[in-house]
């Protein structure tokens, strides 16, 4: 049986890949890139990791894998970034309303 790589954890029959510093500064470039920024933390599931979801005021978002959920409030907090845990309240609605006007603008 192949063993999974050190950034990789085995969850079930899947390997997930683990968070990067890559990960991390595509999060610091968005929250330093972007007004109104909150962040929701995703706990892990069968198929991914902990996850931080980054929300801008316009709806505009992204999500990368981190090391824990605590590693996810922590950066959040020494950024400035409010943060909720997504299993409690959700993911915002203007996140929603971001995606629905992307679709539109796709259909042309």
């Amino acid at each position: 049986m192949r063993r999974p790589g050190r950034d990789t954890a085995r969850t079930g029959s899947t390997t997930v890949r683990g968070s990067s510093t890559e990960d991390e500064q595509h999060l610091l470039d968005f929250v330093s890139s972007r007004r109104g920024v909150e962040g929701f933390v995703e706990p892990r599931t069968a198929v991914s990791d902990v996850t931080l979801l980054l929300v801008a005021h316009d709806g505009e978002w992204t999500r990368r894998r981190v090391p824990s959920v605590d590693w996810a409030h922590r950066f959040a907090n020494k950024h400035q970034v409010p943060s909720y845990d997504a299993a409690v309240v959700g993911v915002p609605q203007r996140m929603r309303d971001y995606n629905r006007r992307q679709k539109d603008q796709e259909r042309g």
